[in-house]
């Protein structure tokens, strides 16, 4: 996984978490439920970068 991709991945988990917070001290929703949706985008390509690093390093060898 590339440096650009794992600050870009963390930041848009980042901006979840405060789209969440903020949704939860406002009573939205809507806004609750974006953050949650980013959140889980964020994680998931994580997990996607890191298949993608496992096998590349079983494969290099």
């Amino acid at each position: 996984m590339g440096l650009g991709d794992k600050i870009g991945n963390k930041a848009q988990e980042v901006a979840g978490k405060a789209k969440e917070a903020l949704g939860d001290a406002t009573n939205n929703e809507k806004l609750q439920g974006e953050g949650v949706a980013d959140q889980a985008a964020a994680k998931a390509k994580q997990a996607g970068e890191h298949v993608k690093d496992a096998a590349k390093d079983i494969f290099d060898k």
